[in-house]
């Protein structure tokens, strides 16, 4: 009989953190392999939308993805009277990392805004660095300039998230716009859907279609707004981490400029290793991404790294 695929929801367990409800998908090491990888992900997020993501990084150790507060359906942090700021993400994820990996190392990876909040955490809470290997970056950034938005573009962004970050226009935002044939009838033809979609036709459109529905439904809009402010006024640049960074670059990233993206992690970091400069279509992984169409996200040269960590 044929091998029965591995299903996330296997691996997925409740999160309770600072009286916030989430979920955290963790996968055991392989037989062989001692490493533990702890995956950020970034905006727009799910623990399922990871997933064949998860499936390349757990060959080289145990991978744990926890939601953050306002992702992935995970409660935000204005249940509790706080707002979603970049701080409070790091303090959030310095808690994570104190529990969970008390006497443990690992390895961190961020993937785009994930890394810059995993930036952040280790700029407030240096100690943490003595327990990182290794610190990846999958499309991460470090300051707005490394956005490749014209001025207009920004500005209609700025403006705009900061609008939807507040309750009433946020509320009406959640129960107008995300209505979910107004979604699937205008979100196609926006500028960033388009690269997003470009030669995905028939079945696959209407799965990656689906998907991206429950992404939007499963995000909080308050916290989607906020956060989208913090990293277009985003300056990480100002406090160095004690640690080197393994730098994955989308050639074709339709949002950052990778010159200015390693002239700033030079700022940050004592070293930058630029492991790949991926020629690929988009600057992550289709959310239905199964692990043969996510593995190009992770370049020969950074899984010969790990391996050599895991042994």
């Amino acid at each position: 009989m044929p091998k029965t695929p591995p299903n996330p929801a296997d691996y997925i367990a409740p999160l309770n953190m600072n009286g916030l409800q989430g979920r955290l998908l963790h996968m055991p090491a392989p037989k062989g392999q001692n490493r533990e990888i702890l995956f950020v992900y970034g905006h727009h997020s799910s623990l399922e939308r990871w997933w064949g993501l998860m499936l390349n990084l757990n060959k080289m150790g145990a991978v744990t993805m926890p939601d953050l507060p306002g992702f992935g359906g995970m409660d935000s942090f204005y249940k509790i009277g706080q707002e979603a700021t970049l701080d409070n993400l790091a303090d959030y994820l310095a808690a994570f990392v104190k529990m969970r990996y008390k006497r443990r190392r690992l390895v961190i990876v961020g993937m785009s805004l994930g890394f810059v909040v995993a930036t952040r955490m280790l700029q407030r809470y240096p100690e943490l660095a003595k327990k990182v290997d290794m610190l990846v970056s999958f499309a991460g950034f470090a300051h707005r300039d490394d956005f490749v938005f014209t001025k207009t573009r920004w500005m209609m962004y700025r403006l705009g998230a900061g609008l939807f970050s507040l309750p009433v226009a946020s509320s009406f935002f959640r129960h107008v716009c995300l209505n979910k044939h107004i979604l699937r009838a205008v979100y196609k033809r926006t500028s960033n859907a388009k690269d997003k979609f470009r030669g995905v036709v028939g079945d696959e459109l209407e799965e990656i279609m689906d998907f991206e529905v429950r992404l939007w439904h499963d995000n909080d809009v308050r916290t989607y707004m906020k956060t989208t402010v913090e990293f277009l006024t985003l300056d990480n640049c100002k406090k160095q981490v004690d640690l080197p960074v393994y730098h994955v670059a989308v050639q074709a990233d339709r949002y950052f400029d990778n010159a200015i993206v390693e002239q700033h992690m030079r700022i940050i970091f004592k070293e930058f290793h630029l492991m790949a400069n991926l020629k690929i279509g988009n600057h992550a992984p289709s959310v239905i991404a199964d692990a043969k169409a996510a593995a190009p996200f992770i370049p020969p040269k950074l899984r010969r790294l790990l391996v050599t960590l895991t042994k």
